[in-house]
């Protein structure tokens, strides 16, 4: 189960909005000062993501929830955004050579044209399949419990 952390923003009779801070894995490294990519992230803004989940858990705004994903819902979902236009690149490409070696195109530009165009046609079925799937349950995230609230010392006393 993959994890998140998401606060409260508001609540209604049966919807929670919650916001989630989207994290780049380039703040946490040891080489952040010394690589292009941690710079770039560190130049821009971290987004916020805003989202709206029903729970039968009681909750109220400024609580700090525990959201998950089940993994394999989520690698299904990544197999469709990053290897359909992969998948369509490599065979398109295989064909517009196959094409050229039998004379069909005049020039290997052609070849390279039909797999662009594959690769494309990757990303719309991709994009087709994301909003076919987008109300499936099972790759909604769910609110897994509520974590305790911080309790700030102020003064000690023994």
């Amino acid at each position: 189960m993959m994890e998140e952390l998401a606060t409260v923003i508001s609540v209604d009779q049966t919807n929670v909005i919650l916001q989630s801070q989207v994290k780049s894995s380039c703040s946490s490294c040891q080489q952040v000062e010394n690589c292009g990519s941690g710079q770039v992230s560190k130049a821009f803004p971290q987004r916020k993501l805003i989202f709206t989940l029903t729970t039968p858990l009681s909750v109220k705004v400024g609580d700090l929830v525990m959201l998950g994903i089940p993994e394999s819902d989520m690698l299904k979902v990544a197999w469709q955004v990053y290897l359909w236009p992969i998948l369509g690149l490599i065979l398109f490409s295989a064909m517009g050579q196959w094409l050229v070696l039998q004379g069909v195109f005049s020039t290997e530009w052609l070849a390279i044209l039909l797999g662009f165009l594959g690769g494309y046609a990757g990303f719309r079925l991709a994009r087709f399949w994301q909003k076919v799937t987008n109300n499936d349950v099972s790759i909604q995230p769910k609110v897994l419990r509520v974590l305790p609230e911080k309790i700030s010392v102020t003064q000690i006393t023994s």
